[in-house]
Protein backbone atom coordinates (compact mmCIF):
# COMPACT_ATOMS: atom_id res chain seq x y z
CA UNK A 1 0.00 0.00 0.00
CA UNK A 2 2.69 2.52 0.92
CA UNK A 3 4.32 2.31 -2.49
CA UNK A 4 1.02 3.24 -4.11
CA UNK A 5 -0.16 6.01 -1.86
CA UNK A 6 3.20 7.78 -1.98
CA UNK A 7 2.25 8.63 -5.56
CA UNK A 8 -1.35 9.61 -4.85
CA UNK A 9 -1.79 13.31 -4.10
CA UNK A 10 -5.13 13.75 -2.36
CA UNK A 11 -6.65 17.17 -2.69
CA UNK A 12 -3.87 19.72 -2.95
CA UNK A 13 -0.26 19.81 -3.92
CA UNK A 14 2.02 18.51 -1.22
CA UNK A 15 -0.57 16.46 0.68
CA UNK A 16 -0.28 12.69 0.43
CA UNK A 17 -2.48 10.11 2.05
CA UNK A 18 0.44 8.36 3.71
CA UNK A 19 1.45 11.46 5.63
CA UNK A 20 -1.94 12.27 7.15
CA UNK A 21 -4.04 10.15 9.52
CA UNK A 22 -6.92 12.60 9.20
CA UNK A 23 -8.05 14.54 6.14
CA UNK A 24 -10.63 17.32 6.05
CA UNK A 25 -12.48 18.03 2.80
CA UNK A 26 -14.83 20.76 1.68
CA UNK A 27 -17.61 19.44 -0.51
CA UNK A 28 -20.64 20.78 -2.33
CA UNK A 29 -23.79 19.07 -3.54
CA UNK A 30 -25.66 20.82 -6.36
CA UNK A 31 -29.21 19.89 -7.37
CA UNK A 32 -30.59 21.45 -10.56
CA UNK A 33 -34.23 20.40 -10.65
CA UNK A 34 -37.13 21.18 -12.94
CA UNK A 35 -38.69 23.34 -10.21
CA UNK A 36 -35.92 24.50 -7.89
CA UNK A 37 -32.13 24.60 -7.73
CA UNK A 38 -29.99 24.71 -4.61
CA UNK A 39 -26.61 23.83 -3.11
CA UNK A 40 -25.39 22.30 0.13
CA UNK A 41 -21.84 22.88 1.41
CA UNK A 42 -20.34 20.34 3.78
CA UNK A 43 -17.20 19.50 5.71
CA UNK A 44 -16.10 15.88 5.54
CA UNK A 45 -13.59 14.40 7.98
CA UNK A 46 -11.84 11.20 6.93
CA UNK A 47 -9.66 9.03 9.11
CA UNK A 48 -7.29 6.25 8.20
CA UNK A 49 -8.47 2.80 9.28
CA UNK A 50 -5.99 0.13 8.24
CA UNK A 51 -5.11 0.85 4.64
CA UNK A 52 -8.31 2.78 3.88
CA UNK A 53 -9.75 6.18 4.63
CA UNK A 54 -13.35 6.28 5.83
CA UNK A 55 -15.75 9.13 6.51
CA UNK A 56 -16.07 9.70 10.26
CA UNK A 57 -17.90 13.02 10.20
CA UNK A 58 -20.02 14.97 7.75
CA UNK A 59 -21.47 18.32 8.73
CA UNK A 60 -23.42 20.81 6.64
CA UNK A 61 -22.09 24.32 7.23
CA UNK A 62 -24.07 26.24 4.59
CA UNK A 63 -27.35 25.64 2.80
CA UNK A 64 -27.94 27.88 -0.19
CA UNK A 65 -30.90 29.99 -1.03
CA UNK A 66 -33.60 28.25 -3.07
CA UNK A 67 -33.87 29.36 -6.69
CA UNK A 68 -36.83 28.70 -8.95
CA UNK A 69 -34.93 27.11 -11.83
CA UNK A 70 -34.76 29.83 -14.50
CA UNK A 71 -35.85 29.21 -18.08
CA UNK A 72 -35.50 31.16 -21.29
CA UNK A 73 -38.44 32.03 -23.56
CA UNK A 74 -37.96 28.77 -25.46
CA UNK A 75 -38.08 26.89 -22.10
CA UNK A 76 -34.42 25.87 -22.05
CA UNK A 77 -32.65 26.28 -18.72
CA UNK A 78 -31.17 29.77 -18.46
CA UNK A 79 -27.55 28.85 -17.84
CA UNK A 80 -26.48 32.48 -17.40
CA UNK A 81 -28.91 33.19 -14.57
CA UNK A 82 -28.17 29.84 -13.01
CA UNK A 83 -24.46 30.58 -13.14
CA UNK A 84 -25.00 33.93 -11.41
CA UNK A 85 -27.01 32.20 -8.68
CA UNK A 86 -24.32 29.58 -8.13
CA UNK A 87 -21.60 32.25 -7.93
CA UNK A 88 -23.64 34.10 -5.31
CA UNK A 89 -24.06 30.96 -3.20
CA UNK A 90 -20.30 30.38 -3.20
CA UNK A 91 -19.86 33.97 -2.00
CA UNK A 92 -22.46 33.54 0.76
CA UNK A 93 -20.68 30.37 1.86
CA UNK A 94 -17.41 32.30 1.99
CA UNK A 95 -15.79 30.04 -0.58
CA UNK A 96 -14.24 30.18 -4.01
CA UNK A 97 -14.51 27.25 -6.44
CA UNK A 98 -10.84 26.54 -5.80
CA UNK A 99 -11.68 25.88 -2.12
CA UNK A 100 -13.83 22.89 -3.06
CA UNK A 101 -12.19 19.46 -2.84
CA UNK A 102 -15.05 17.43 -4.25
CA UNK A 103 -18.70 17.57 -5.15
CA UNK A 104 -21.73 16.11 -6.85
CA UNK A 105 -23.77 17.84 -9.56
CA UNK A 106 -27.18 16.26 -10.08
CA UNK A 107 -29.71 17.24 -12.76
CA UNK A 108 -33.16 15.90 -11.98
CA UNK A 109 -36.77 15.89 -13.08
CA UNK A 110 -37.79 17.74 -16.22
CA UNK A 111 -34.48 19.64 -16.08
CA UNK A 112 -32.70 16.56 -17.43
CA UNK A 113 -34.86 16.70 -20.55
CA UNK A 114 -34.14 20.33 -21.39
CA UNK A 115 -32.27 20.92 -24.62
CA UNK A 116 -29.34 22.66 -22.96
CA UNK A 117 -28.89 20.38 -19.96
CA UNK A 118 -25.31 19.78 -21.10
CA UNK A 119 -24.59 23.52 -20.74
CA UNK A 120 -25.32 23.23 -17.03
CA UNK A 121 -22.45 20.82 -16.60
CA UNK A 122 -20.19 23.29 -18.34
CA UNK A 123 -20.72 25.73 -15.45
CA UNK A 124 -18.52 23.37 -13.47
CA UNK A 125 -16.08 22.51 -16.26
CA UNK A 126 -13.13 24.01 -14.37
CA UNK A 127 -13.81 21.56 -11.55
CA UNK A 128 -14.44 18.54 -13.77
CA UNK A 129 -11.79 16.44 -12.08
CA UNK A 130 -13.38 17.00 -8.67
CA UNK A 131 -17.05 16.57 -9.47
CA UNK A 132 -19.18 13.55 -9.99
CA UNK A 133 -21.83 14.73 -12.47
CA UNK A 134 -25.05 12.79 -12.74
CA UNK A 135 -28.01 13.40 -15.04
CA UNK A 136 -30.49 11.61 -12.85
CA UNK A 137 -33.23 9.98 -14.89
CA UNK A 138 -36.42 8.79 -13.24
CA UNK A 139 -35.05 5.50 -11.91
CA UNK A 140 -31.90 6.98 -10.44
CA UNK A 141 -33.64 10.02 -8.97
CA UNK A 142 -36.24 7.82 -7.30
CA UNK A 143 -33.45 5.66 -5.90
CA UNK A 144 -31.49 8.67 -4.64
CA UNK A 145 -34.55 10.15 -2.97
CA UNK A 146 -35.40 6.86 -1.25
CA UNK A 147 -32.06 7.06 0.54
CA UNK A 148 -31.79 10.84 0.86
CA UNK A 149 -35.25 11.11 2.44
CA UNK A 150 -34.35 8.48 5.04
CA UNK A 151 -37.06 6.02 3.93
CA UNK A 152 -34.58 3.23 3.27
CA UNK A 153 -32.92 3.76 6.65
CA UNK A 154 -36.27 3.87 8.45
CA UNK A 155 -37.36 0.58 6.88
CA UNK A 156 -34.27 -1.15 8.28
CA UNK A 157 -34.14 0.61 11.61
CA UNK A 158 -37.80 -0.06 12.46
CA UNK A 159 -38.16 -3.32 10.49
CA UNK A 160 -41.10 -2.07 8.49
CA UNK A 161 -42.25 -1.21 4.97
CA UNK A 162 -41.67 2.48 4.26
CA UNK A 163 -42.90 4.41 1.23
CA UNK A 164 -41.55 7.81 0.24
CA UNK A 165 -43.23 10.00 -2.36
CA UNK A 166 -41.13 12.86 -3.70
CA UNK A 167 -43.38 15.45 -5.36
CA UNK A 168 -41.35 17.91 -7.37
CA UNK A 169 -42.04 20.45 -10.03
CA UNK A 170 -42.43 18.10 -12.98
CA UNK A 171 -42.60 14.55 -11.65
CA UNK A 172 -43.40 12.50 -8.56
CA UNK A 173 -41.14 9.65 -7.53
CA UNK A 174 -42.45 6.74 -5.47
CA UNK A 175 -40.15 4.31 -3.64
CA UNK A 176 -41.10 1.38 -1.43
CA UNK A 177 -38.37 0.26 0.99
CA UNK A 178 -37.90 -2.74 3.21
CA UNK A 179 -34.88 -3.85 5.25
CA UNK A 180 -32.88 -0.88 3.98
CA UNK A 181 -33.42 -1.71 0.31
CA UNK A 182 -35.75 -0.47 -2.41
CA UNK A 183 -38.17 -3.26 -3.25
CA UNK A 184 -40.33 -1.32 -5.70
CA UNK A 185 -40.36 2.06 -7.40
CA UNK A 186 -42.11 4.10 -10.05
CA UNK A 187 -42.45 7.70 -11.24
CA UNK A 188 -45.29 9.68 -12.77
CA UNK A 189 -45.80 13.02 -14.54
CA UNK A 190 -47.45 14.75 -11.59
CA UNK A 191 -45.79 17.89 -10.26
CA UNK A 192 -46.43 21.36 -8.94
CA UNK A 193 -45.15 23.24 -11.95
CA UNK A 194 -46.70 21.33 -14.83
CA UNK A 195 -49.00 24.38 -14.98
CA UNK A 196 -47.89 27.86 -13.88
CA UNK A 197 -49.86 31.10 -13.75
CA UNK A 198 -49.61 34.71 -12.57
CA UNK A 199 -51.41 36.49 -9.73
CA UNK A 200 -54.59 36.72 -11.79
CA UNK A 201 -54.56 33.02 -12.71
CA UNK A 202 -53.44 33.70 -16.28
CA UNK A 203 -51.48 30.75 -17.62
CA UNK A 204 -47.77 31.51 -18.09
CA UNK A 205 -46.47 28.02 -18.80
CA UNK A 206 -47.53 24.37 -18.95
CA UNK A 207 -45.97 20.99 -19.63
CA UNK A 208 -47.59 18.39 -21.87
CA UNK A 209 -48.80 16.51 -18.78
CA UNK A 210 -50.46 19.72 -17.58
CA UNK A 211 -52.26 20.07 -20.89
CA UNK A 212 -53.52 16.49 -20.61
CA UNK A 213 -54.85 16.99 -17.08
CA UNK A 214 -56.52 20.25 -18.11
CA UNK A 215 -58.11 18.62 -21.14
CA UNK A 216 -59.48 15.82 -18.96
CA UNK A 217 -60.90 18.47 -16.61
CA UNK A 218 -62.54 20.27 -19.53
CA UNK A 219 -60.13 23.20 -19.44
CA UNK A 220 -58.30 24.58 -22.47
CA UNK A 221 -54.80 25.82 -21.70
CA UNK A 222 -52.98 28.50 -23.65
CA UNK A 223 -50.52 31.21 -22.62
CA UNK A 224 -52.43 34.17 -21.21
CA UNK A 225 -55.70 32.29 -20.71
CA UNK A 226 -57.27 32.94 -17.31
CA UNK A 227 -58.48 29.89 -15.42
CA UNK A 228 -60.70 29.90 -12.34
CA UNK A 229 -59.91 28.49 -8.91
CA UNK A 230 -62.62 25.89 -9.53
CA UNK A 231 -60.93 24.77 -12.75
CA UNK A 232 -57.56 24.57 -11.02
CA UNK A 233 -59.18 22.52 -8.25
CA UNK A 234 -60.59 20.04 -10.79
CA UNK A 235 -57.15 19.65 -12.38
CA UNK A 236 -55.48 19.13 -9.00
CA UNK A 237 -58.03 16.49 -7.97
CA UNK A 238 -57.33 14.56 -11.18
CA UNK A 239 -53.59 14.79 -10.54
CA UNK A 240 -54.12 13.49 -7.02
CA UNK A 241 -56.23 10.61 -8.35
CA UNK A 242 -53.43 9.59 -10.72
CA UNK A 243 -50.74 9.93 -8.06
CA UNK A 244 -52.77 7.92 -5.55
CA UNK A 245 -53.25 5.15 -8.12
CA UNK A 246 -49.52 5.10 -8.86
CA UNK A 247 -48.85 4.79 -5.10
CA UNK A 248 -51.08 1.70 -4.93
CA UNK A 249 -53.88 3.44 -3.08
CA UNK A 250 -56.45 2.63 -5.77
CA UNK A 251 -56.70 0.34 -8.81
CA UNK A 252 -54.57 1.73 -11.62
CA UNK A 253 -56.25 2.59 -14.93
CA UNK A 254 -54.98 3.13 -18.47
CA UNK A 255 -54.85 6.92 -18.18
CA UNK A 256 -52.56 6.69 -15.16
CA UNK A 257 -50.34 4.09 -16.83
CA UNK A 258 -49.89 6.50 -19.74
CA UNK A 259 -48.51 9.09 -17.31
CA UNK A 260 -46.02 6.74 -15.68
CA UNK A 261 -42.34 7.29 -16.45
CA UNK A 262 -41.37 3.88 -15.09
CA UNK A 263 -43.17 0.55 -14.83
CA UNK A 264 -46.02 0.55 -12.30
CA UNK A 265 -45.42 -0.86 -8.83
CA UNK A 266 -45.20 -4.64 -9.16
CA UNK A 267 -46.88 -5.51 -5.87
CA UNK A 268 -48.94 -2.54 -4.65
CA UNK A 269 -49.46 -2.66 -0.90
CA UNK A 270 -50.32 -0.43 2.03
CA UNK A 271 -46.97 0.53 3.59
CA UNK A 272 -46.45 0.86 7.33
CA UNK A 273 -45.19 4.42 7.00
CA UNK A 274 -45.54 7.10 4.36
CA UNK A 275 -43.30 10.14 3.98
CA UNK A 276 -43.18 12.95 1.45
CA UNK A 277 -40.21 14.88 0.11
CA UNK A 278 -39.61 17.37 -2.69
CA UNK A 279 -40.89 20.90 -2.98
CA UNK A 280 -44.56 20.03 -2.39
CA UNK A 281 -43.66 18.34 0.90
CA UNK A 282 -42.88 21.77 2.34
CA UNK A 283 -46.62 22.49 2.18
CA UNK A 284 -47.68 19.04 3.35
CA UNK A 285 -45.64 19.43 6.54
CA UNK A 286 -46.58 23.14 6.93
CA UNK A 287 -43.02 24.38 6.45
CA UNK A 288 -44.06 26.73 3.65
CA UNK A 289 -47.17 28.80 3.05
CA UNK A 290 -46.20 31.23 0.29
CA UNK A 291 -47.25 30.45 -3.27
CA UNK A 292 -44.99 30.56 -6.31
CA UNK A 293 -47.48 30.74 -9.15
CA UNK A 294 -47.96 26.98 -9.41
CA UNK A 295 -50.10 24.10 -8.16
CA UNK A 296 -47.95 23.32 -5.12
CA UNK A 297 -50.19 24.46 -2.21
CA UNK A 298 -53.42 23.02 -3.66
CA UNK A 299 -51.72 19.78 -4.67
CA UNK A 300 -50.26 19.36 -1.17
CA UNK A 301 -53.68 19.91 0.43
CA UNK A 302 -55.36 17.42 -1.89
CA UNK A 303 -52.69 14.75 -1.39
CA UNK A 304 -52.71 15.10 2.41
CA UNK A 305 -56.49 14.83 2.46
CA UNK A 306 -56.51 11.77 0.20
CA UNK A 307 -53.97 9.74 2.14
CA UNK A 308 -55.39 10.61 5.57
CA UNK A 309 -57.71 7.60 5.61
CA UNK A 310 -55.55 5.27 3.52
CA UNK A 311 -53.89 3.51 6.43
CA UNK A 312 -50.12 4.23 6.56
CA UNK A 313 -48.70 6.31 9.38
CA UNK A 314 -47.50 9.59 7.89
CA UNK A 315 -44.03 10.49 9.14
CA UNK A 316 -41.64 13.35 8.32
CA UNK A 317 -38.68 12.60 6.07
CA UNK A 318 -35.07 12.94 7.18
CA UNK A 319 -34.70 15.44 4.35
CA UNK A 320 -37.58 17.06 2.47
CA UNK A 321 -36.88 19.67 -0.17
CA UNK A 322 -33.19 18.76 -0.21
CA UNK A 323 -33.65 14.99 -0.27
CA UNK A 324 -32.05 14.65 -3.69
CA UNK A 325 -28.98 16.64 -2.68
CA UNK A 326 -27.32 13.68 -1.07
CA UNK A 327 -24.22 15.62 -0.22
CA UNK A 328 -21.01 15.75 -2.14
CA UNK A 329 -18.72 12.87 -2.77
CA UNK A 330 -16.22 11.47 -0.36
CA UNK A 331 -13.00 9.76 -1.26
CA UNK A 332 -11.51 6.48 -0.18
CA UNK A 333 -8.52 4.85 -1.80
CA UNK A 334 -7.75 1.20 -2.33
CA UNK A 335 -5.16 -0.58 -4.42
CA UNK A 336 -5.66 -3.56 -6.72
CA UNK A 337 -2.60 -5.40 -7.90
CA UNK A 338 -2.29 -9.04 -6.95
CA UNK A 339 -4.36 -10.62 -9.72
CA UNK A 340 -5.61 -8.10 -12.25
CA UNK A 341 -6.04 -7.96 -16.02
CA UNK A 342 -5.82 -4.76 -18.07
CA UNK A 343 -5.69 -4.88 -21.85
CA UNK A 344 -4.70 -2.73 -23.54
CA UNK A 345 -2.79 -0.86 -20.84
CA UNK A 346 -3.74 2.44 -22.48
CA UNK A 347 -7.37 1.86 -21.36
CA UNK A 348 -6.35 3.36 -18.03
CA UNK A 349 -6.84 5.78 -16.43
CA UNK A 350 -10.62 6.04 -16.28
CA UNK A 351 -12.48 8.55 -14.13
CA UNK A 352 -15.91 8.98 -12.56
CA UNK A 353 -17.15 5.54 -13.61
CA UNK A 354 -20.52 4.69 -12.03
CA UNK A 355 -20.69 1.42 -10.09
CA UNK A 356 -23.43 -1.19 -10.36
CA UNK A 357 -23.80 -4.01 -7.85
CA UNK A 358 -26.36 -6.41 -9.35
CA UNK A 359 -27.74 -9.29 -7.33
CA UNK A 360 -26.01 -11.96 -9.39
CA UNK A 361 -27.15 -15.61 -9.01
CA UNK A 362 -23.72 -17.11 -8.35
CA UNK A 363 -24.54 -19.77 -5.75
CA UNK A 364 -25.33 -22.74 -7.99
CA UNK A 365 -22.81 -25.05 -9.63
CA UNK A 366 -24.28 -24.36 -13.07
CA UNK A 367 -24.49 -20.63 -13.71
CA UNK A 368 -27.32 -19.37 -15.92
CA UNK A 369 -26.08 -16.96 -18.61
CA UNK A 370 -29.52 -15.40 -19.16
CA UNK A 371 -30.22 -14.99 -15.44
CA UNK A 372 -26.88 -13.23 -14.99
CA UNK A 373 -27.61 -10.92 -17.92
CA UNK A 374 -31.10 -10.11 -16.62
CA UNK A 375 -29.80 -9.24 -13.14
CA UNK A 376 -27.30 -6.85 -14.71
CA UNK A 377 -30.03 -5.33 -16.87
CA UNK A 378 -32.20 -4.68 -13.80
CA UNK A 379 -29.31 -2.88 -12.10
CA UNK A 380 -28.57 -0.78 -15.20
CA UNK A 381 -32.20 0.26 -15.54
CA UNK A 382 -32.51 1.17 -11.86
CA UNK A 383 -29.61 3.60 -12.17
CA UNK A 384 -30.58 4.87 -15.64
CA UNK A 385 -27.48 3.40 -17.26
CA UNK A 386 -29.26 1.03 -19.65
CA UNK A 387 -28.82 3.27 -22.71
CA UNK A 388 -25.11 2.41 -22.72
CA UNK A 389 -23.90 5.99 -23.03
CA UNK A 390 -21.08 5.55 -20.51
CA UNK A 391 -18.89 2.78 -19.17
CA UNK A 392 -19.87 1.23 -15.85
CA UNK A 393 -17.95 -0.76 -13.28
CA UNK A 394 -19.67 -4.03 -12.44
CA UNK A 395 -18.86 -4.96 -8.85
CA UNK A 396 -19.48 -8.53 -7.68
CA UNK A 397 -18.57 -11.04 -5.01
CA UNK A 398 -17.50 -14.35 -6.52
CA UNK A 399 -19.03 -17.47 -5.00
CA UNK A 400 -18.08 -21.11 -5.41
CA UNK A 401 -15.36 -22.76 -7.44
CA UNK A 402 -13.68 -21.24 -10.48
CA UNK A 403 -14.14 -24.14 -12.89
CA UNK A 404 -13.94 -23.55 -16.61
CA UNK A 405 -17.70 -24.01 -17.02
CA UNK A 406 -18.62 -21.56 -14.26
CA UNK A 407 -16.09 -18.97 -15.44
CA UNK A 408 -17.33 -19.30 -19.01
CA UNK A 409 -20.98 -18.89 -18.08
CA UNK A 410 -20.16 -15.93 -15.84
CA UNK A 411 -18.17 -14.11 -18.51
CA UNK A 412 -20.77 -14.71 -21.20
CA UNK A 413 -23.59 -13.61 -18.89
CA UNK A 414 -21.73 -10.43 -17.97
CA UNK A 415 -20.95 -9.61 -21.59
CA UNK A 416 -24.58 -10.22 -22.59
CA UNK A 417 -25.89 -8.07 -19.75
CA UNK A 418 -23.49 -5.23 -20.55
CA UNK A 419 -24.10 -5.44 -24.31
CA UNK A 420 -25.63 -1.90 -24.57
CA UNK A 421 -22.34 -0.54 -23.22
CA UNK A 422 -19.90 -2.86 -24.96
CA UNK A 423 -21.66 -2.33 -28.31
CA UNK A 424 -20.46 1.27 -28.13
CA UNK A 425 -16.88 0.05 -27.83
CA UNK A 426 -16.67 1.15 -24.21
CA UNK A 427 -14.44 -0.93 -21.92
CA UNK A 428 -15.57 -3.89 -19.88
CA UNK A 429 -14.79 -2.91 -16.28
CA UNK A 430 -15.13 -5.63 -13.64
CA UNK A 431 -14.38 -5.25 -9.94
CA UNK A 432 -14.32 -8.15 -7.49
CA UNK A 433 -13.60 -8.15 -3.78
CA UNK A 434 -11.92 -11.57 -4.13
CA UNK A 435 -8.78 -12.72 -5.97
CA UNK A 436 -10.26 -13.62 -9.32
CA UNK A 437 -9.88 -10.48 -11.42
CA UNK A 438 -7.01 -11.70 -13.55
CA UNK A 439 -8.61 -15.07 -14.25
CA UNK A 440 -11.91 -13.54 -15.37
CA UNK A 441 -10.23 -10.87 -17.50
CA UNK A 442 -8.07 -13.48 -19.20
CA UNK A 443 -11.07 -15.70 -19.89
CA UNK A 444 -13.02 -12.81 -21.44
CA UNK A 445 -10.07 -11.94 -23.63
CA UNK A 446 -8.70 -15.32 -24.75
CA UNK A 447 -11.58 -17.78 -24.45
CA UNK A 448 -14.63 -15.61 -25.16
CA UNK A 449 -12.42 -13.40 -27.38
CA UNK A 450 -14.13 -10.16 -26.44
CA UNK A 451 -12.76 -7.54 -28.82
CA UNK A 452 -13.23 -4.65 -26.39
CA UNK A 453 -10.88 -3.07 -23.83
CA UNK A 454 -10.93 -5.05 -20.58
CA UNK A 455 -10.19 -3.88 -17.06
CA UNK A 456 -10.68 -6.61 -14.46
CA UNK A 457 -9.42 -5.79 -10.98
CA UNK A 458 -9.97 -7.31 -7.55
CA UNK A 459 -9.46 -6.81 -3.86
CA UNK A 460 -11.77 -3.77 -3.97
CA UNK A 461 -15.00 -3.20 -2.05
CA UNK A 462 -17.63 -1.00 -3.67
CA UNK A 463 -21.31 -0.28 -3.26
CA UNK A 464 -24.13 1.18 -5.31
CA UNK A 465 -23.93 4.98 -5.66
CA UNK A 466 -20.11 4.79 -5.78
CA UNK A 467 -18.10 6.25 -8.64
CA UNK A 468 -14.50 5.19 -9.16
CA UNK A 469 -11.28 6.42 -10.72
CA UNK A 470 -8.85 3.70 -11.75
CA UNK A 471 -5.34 5.00 -12.25
CA UNK A 472 -2.77 3.83 -14.76
CA UNK A 473 -0.68 0.75 -14.04
CA UNK A 474 2.29 1.64 -11.83
CA UNK A 475 5.56 0.50 -13.32
CA UNK A 476 7.08 -0.33 -9.96
CA UNK A 477 4.41 -2.83 -8.90
CA UNK A 478 1.92 -3.48 -11.69
CA UNK A 479 -0.80 -2.34 -9.30
CA UNK A 480 -3.47 0.25 -9.98
CA UNK A 481 -4.70 2.87 -7.50
CA UNK A 482 -8.48 3.02 -7.17
CA UNK A 483 -10.13 6.15 -5.80
CA UNK A 484 -13.72 5.64 -4.65
CA UNK A 485 -16.18 8.53 -4.68
CA UNK A 486 -19.29 7.79 -2.67
CA UNK A 487 -22.44 9.83 -2.41
CA UNK A 488 -22.77 10.66 1.29
CA UNK A 489 -26.33 10.63 2.60
CA UNK A 490 -27.48 12.82 5.51
CA UNK A 491 -26.52 11.43 8.95
CA UNK A 492 -30.19 10.91 9.82
CA UNK A 493 -30.55 8.71 6.74
CA UNK A 494 -27.75 6.35 7.79
CA UNK A 495 -28.87 2.74 8.03
CA UNK A 496 -29.26 1.48 11.57
CA UNK A 497 -28.96 4.90 13.20
CA UNK A 498 -31.81 6.68 14.97
CA UNK A 499 -33.22 9.84 13.44
CA UNK A 500 -31.96 12.85 15.36
CA UNK A 501 -34.59 15.30 16.45
CA UNK A 502 -34.46 18.71 14.80
CA UNK A 503 -34.94 21.80 16.86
Amino acid sequence: MSEAVEQRIFSSVGRSLEQEDEIRLTSVGVDIGSSTSHLVFSRIVMEQVGNRYIVTERSVFHESEILLTPYTDDMAINADLLGEFIDRQYELAGLAPTDIDTGALILTGVAVRRSNARAIGELFASQAGKFVAVSAGDGLETTLVAFGSGAAALSKRENLCAMNVDIGGGTSKIAVCKDGEIIDLTAIDVGARIICFDNENRVTFFEEAGRQFAQEAGVTLAPGVQISDMQISRIVELMTDRLFQAMGGAPIDADTINLLRLDPLKNPLIPDTLSFSGGVSEYIYAKESAGYGDLGPMLAEAVARRVKNWGPKMVPPAEGLRATVVGASQYTIQVSGSTIFVEPHETLPVRNVPVITPDLPLASDDLDVDALAEAIGVSLRRLDLHEGEKAVALCFRWQGSATFGRLDAFCRGVIKGLAPILDRNLPLILVSDGDIGGLIGLHCSETVQLDKPIVSIDGIKLKEFDFIDIGALMESSGAVPVVIKSLVFPPSAALGKPVESKS
